[in-house]
């Protein structure tokens, strides 16, 4: 082959090379986004050429939007995004909009992967939130994620490329939801960091009050806000913080502690006055009495102040004498004018214990005085228990009539039912316990003591005559005629004869003689035996007519004794 043909061999081939190279380097496919010049505008189109002989036509309006307000011109070089190379017309189907989202994709996952900011633009609100252009990607806005503070109107915003933080991508989906919230709260939170580094506790700063809550008020501190509790605006007692300071009012405080984990101030106001605690002992001394006005009721007590910053407490138990279960609110009201006593001051804990009732006469020895035991006494019967009656006396107070008080003979829890809630009874004064605020009463000591009564004329071994009151199994209840005073014969001591022990033999009414056996006036008690009677009488007729073993019969003996006894009765 010739030197000419071999030349014109290779530029052939070379040509091809470079056409084929050529082809690859202007292949496109569809679902990729390349890039293409504008070689036209027509009306609201774009014509825009992607090489390879191919173009396509985008609406003008997808190169406008938020934040890209700038116009296209011929010769301008653009990214599309290419859905399908030829349609029924020849042309190329692109999209400027596909092309920006797909490019914006790929930034905001990097951009998610490191944990940056966005940037990017509210344009419309839909249901829940808004929605945001992130230079073509579509995200949402939660409404709770516009801001620190609920946001009523978000007009302003709108329009506006601002920072964004991504808190979830979906590429599948195409879901991208942002915060605007978390921005604001990073930054707030460095802005806190810097402006808590120049504070210090015991500092006085001036600040505004920029908000009132039931616990306290917010002071804004020049960016930071500290928090001025209600126990801190003033040594006296406030109810509410309104009573101190007003929002927007300009107010000095004092820094009490700074947490700067939480970026949290407390502040106070009272700490700048002088405490008027220190000297409380000296000046409020233990048994002093001296007025003050209520300013709180609890169920616990009522607070008195006795001057500005300085309260005591009047426990409910020290209210009152005599109204032990009553809510204070039924002894003192609000703002009343009272006079207690100090009972104790306690500086390290600041408390004050005060009394009420202390400033007026225990009414027990203001009765104990009036009525010394012995005395009569007439009152209402508030109360019936197991043990006995309660009765209301003069001066609110109540002395109780225990059972064995009741009556001499009977038994009291027989005796109680004889009396009902409201009936005035009259009772003796036996005892005044002013200390453990008790009084004792008795009824029966009213009627006089039997035993009393019965002096010097009873005794033991005496026979005396009875009334048989009331037959039992056990015996029979038994009255010592002309006296008050009764006896229980129990069965053993009904007869010497074991077959005549039979309480049944007697009847009520009926008067049988027996001998007093034990008579025991300190232990109030009186024994009685029929057969130690018998006994007795046996024993004298047997040395009066004979013994035992003289020849005569018992009967024999007896027969006599009786005979002569009853010509001595004649």
């Amino acid at each position: 082959m010739s030197a000419g043909l071999q030349a014109a061999s290779s530029s052939r081939e070379d040509f091809a090379a470079l056409l084929e190279e050529s082809f690859r380097e202007h292949e496109i496919t569809e679902g990729s986004v390349v890039k293409g010049r504008v070689v036209a505008i027509e009306k609201d189109v774009a014509v825009i050429d992607i090489g390879a002989k191919t173009e396509g036509r985008v609406a003008l309006k997808e190169f406008t939007g938020p934040g890209r307000d700038q116009p296209i011109a011929v010769g301008d070089e653009v990214e599309v995004y290419v859905d399908r190379i030829e349609n029924a017309l020849g042309e190329a189907v692109i999209s400027r909009d596909k092309a920006r989202r797909e490019e914006s994709w790929v930034k905001l996952e990097k951009a998610f992967e490191n944990n940056e900011r966005v940037s990017g633009t509210i344009f419309n609100q839909v249901k829940g939130g808004y929605t945001v252009d992130l230079d073509g990607a579509v995200a949402f806005l939660p409404r709770s994620q516009v801001d620190i503070r609920p946001v009523r109107d978000v007009t302003p915003l709108m329009g506006t490329p601002q920072p964004f933080q991504i808190l979830k991508m979906d590429r599948r989906r195409g879901n991208i939801v942002v915060s605007r919230r978390t921005v604001l709260e990073e930054s707030r939170a460095e802005q806190r960091s810097e402006l808590v580094a120049n504070l210090e506790e015991g500092q006085v700063i001036d600040g505004v009050v920029k908000n009132i809550t039931e616990y306290g008020a917010f002071v804004d501190l020049g960016g930071i806000d500290g928090l001025l509790h209600v126990t801190d605006m003033a040594w006296r007692r406030v109810n509410h913080p309104s009573e101190v300071v007003n929002i927007g009012q300009t107010v000095k405080v004092k820094i009490i502690k700074i947490n700067h984990e939480t970026h949290r101030i407390s502040l106070g106001i009272k700490q700048l006055l002088a405490d008027p605690w220190e000297g409380i002992a000296a000046r409020y001394p233990v048994d002093a009495k001296l007025k003050g006005r209520v300013t709180n009721i609890t169920d616990y007590g009522a607070f008195v102040e006795l001057e500005p910053g300085i309260e005591g407490l009047i426990h409910v138990s020290e209210m009152s004498w005599t109204k032990k279960n009553v809510h204070p609110g039924k002894i003192v009201s609000t703002s009343q004018e009272v006079e207690v006593q100090i009972l104790e001051v306690d500086p390290v804990k600041r408390r004050i214990s005060l009394g009420l009732k202390q400033t007026l006469q225990n009414p027990w020895e203001a009765f104990s005085e009036k009525h010394p035991p012995g005395t009569e006494v007439e009152g209402e019967v508030k109360n019936k228990t197991e043990f006995g009656l309660f009765i209301g006396l003069e001066g609110d107070v109540d002395g109780m009539v225990h059972l064995s008080d009741l009556d001499w003979n009977r038994p009291g829890e027989q005796v109680i039912d004889e009396f009902k809630k409201g009936d005035v009874v009259r009772a003796q004064v036996l005892d005044v316990d002013v200390e453990k605020e008790r009084i004792s009463l008795g009824i029966k000591q009213l009627a006089g003591d039997p035993f009393a009564d019965a002096g010097d004329g009873i005794r033991k071994n005496q026979v005396v005559t009875c009334e048989v009151l009331e037959v039992k199994d056990s015996g029979i209840e038994v009255k010592i005629v002309d006296s008050d005073l009764q006896a229980f014969i129990r069965r053993a001591d009904l007869a010497r004869e074991r077959n005549d022990q039979r309480p049944e033999r007697f009847a009520a009414g009926e008067k049988v003689d027996a001998r007093v056996t034990q008579f025991d006036r300190k232990a109030r008690r009186v024994q009685l035996s029929i057969k130690a009677l018998e006994m007795a009488e046996e024993k004298e007729a047997i040395a009066q007519f004979g013994s035992a073993d003289s020849g005569a019969s018992l009967g024999d003996i007896l027969g006599a004794a009786l005979k002569a006894r009853q010509g001595d009765k004649k």
